[in-house]
């Protein structure tokens, strides 16, 4: 396999999750009867500009189908964070209603609506029909493709270069990450800004996230390799903020290259920050394999024992970080017998791989588990907050990254 930016072969194994489905690829009680499609998760990295990447598959259409499950506006941390970026974005580049805006993987409008209560015109990209309708029904115009350099020159050839070109947890995602960028190029107005989110690899590496690594997630990034890439497509980032969302985040704000706006030393700082890490030193990726045994092995021990003392158990959060978690660890319902989210396009359907039932979050108070295991750790607050009731009957709150320990509070 050649680097999806550099063309280099890889030959650095960064880690190796073993065989898994889809992150995404919820199934319905007759699916259950069916094969199921794997694929190889692992991870490469470049020696050259120091992509961490997934080894070549999966492709998006298998990913990121009609019936994509994924809703942002499920999360009110989520919709909070959009909300405050919308509010601070706006007065930064002193956005009206003579701009426009488009917002690449829009999904079910939890960003643009911010941007539509303004009236400052806006288009969201989204592939997938189930989150496109939903941003339809918001009053967003919503056009049903991936992003890429042949749908940029349709915009620009119709008039429709943005103001603002906002990315949030996309970048990632894209197979053909250059073709991406030179998308971003194609499409932003001559003095436009872009903006990008996506997980920090170096926080990813210090708090051992491995079960932030799936299929969707093409590429793990970090600045370094993001300026990079941007550079080699005529972009350059301006500024950059360090966000608490997924474990830790980047947002990079960038602009062509020959725009007048200085490039500030936030960016530099943040540069010498990853270089004193290790991120340009093969070292840093080597015993990562082995972190990521020992937070499964440590799982496996601990719900073995919480069975044998008799603890009922359950999970929340049918996320695709536990996805990834589950089916490493291949856990099943006989560990996990099922796991609440307060997602409908979830409920009632059962987790790819290990088939663990979704059930409505009503049946905590219902079945009252006494270990409840929070696989979205990233909005675990939010989750204890929502359903803290568990502690009347004495349960008490987990999470398995970076190590199994209790949150929360409750019995001891």
């Amino acid at each position: 396999m050649k680097c999806r930016h550099c063309g280099i072969e890889l030959k650095r194994t960064f880690i190796d999750l073993g065989f898994a489905p889809p992150s995404n690829a919820y199934l319905t009680e007759d699916d259950l009867v069916s094969p199921e499609l794997s694929f190889p998760l692992k991870l490469k990295v470049c020696d050259n500009c120091r992509l961490v990447q997934t080894e070549d598959y999966a492709e998006a259409d298998q990913l990121f189908n009609h019936d994509y499950a994924y809703f942002s506006s499920v999360s009110g941390m989520w919709l909070e964070h959009a909300a405050s970026f919308a509010i601070a974005i706006i007065d930064e580049l002193k956005l009206t209603q003579e701009n426009f805006i488009i917002e690449i993987a829009s999904n079910d409008g939890y960003l643009l609506q911010n941007f539509v209560a303004r009236k400052i015109p806006c288009l969201g990209i989204e592939p997938t029909a189930s989150t496109a309708e939903a941003a339809e029904a918001l009053g967003i115009p919503v056009l049903r493709r991936f992003f890429g350099q042949t749908l940029a020159e349709e915009l620009r050839n119709e008039g429709r270069q943005a103001d603002l070109l906002i990315g949030n947890n996309v970048f990632a995602h894209v197979p053909d990450i250059n073709d991406f960028v030179a998308g971003l190029k194609i499409a932003l107005k001559p003095s436009g800004t872009i903006t990008l989110e996506f997980p920090h690899l170096m926080r990813l590496i210090e708090h051992a996230q491995f079960d932030t690594i799936y299929h969707e997630h093409y590429s793990y990034l970090s600045l370094g390799t993001t300026m990079r890439i941007l550079n080699s497509g005529d972009l350059r980032i301006f500024h950059v903020e360090e966000l608490p969302t997924h474990g830790g985040s980047l947002r990079i704000h960038a602009c062509h290259s020959n725009d007048l706006r200085p490039t500030m030393e936030n960016v530099r700082m943040l540069l010498d920050i990853e270089e004193r890490f290790g991120l340009s030193d093969h070292k840093i990726y080597a015993d990562f394999q082995h972190r990521a045994e020992t937070i499964k092995n440590d799982l496996l021990l601990f719900l073995l024992h919480q069975k044998r003392s008799g603890r009922k158990i359950a999970a929340y959060g049918a996320a695709a970080k536990g996805n990834t978690l589950l089916n490493y660890a291949g856990i099943k319902p006989d560990m996990i017998p099922y796991v609440c989210d307060a997602a409908p396009s979830k409920q009632g359907k059962y987790l790819p791989g290990s088939h663990i039932p979704i059930l409505h979050p009503d049946e905590l108070r219902k079945r009252k588990p006494d270990t409840v295991l929070v696989l979205p750790w990233n909005i675990a607050d939010e989750i204890v907050e929502q359903h803290g009731y568990i502690r009347e009957w004495g349960g008490e709150f987990y999470v398995a990254v970076p190590s199994v320990q209790k949150i929360g509070g409750g019995a001891e």
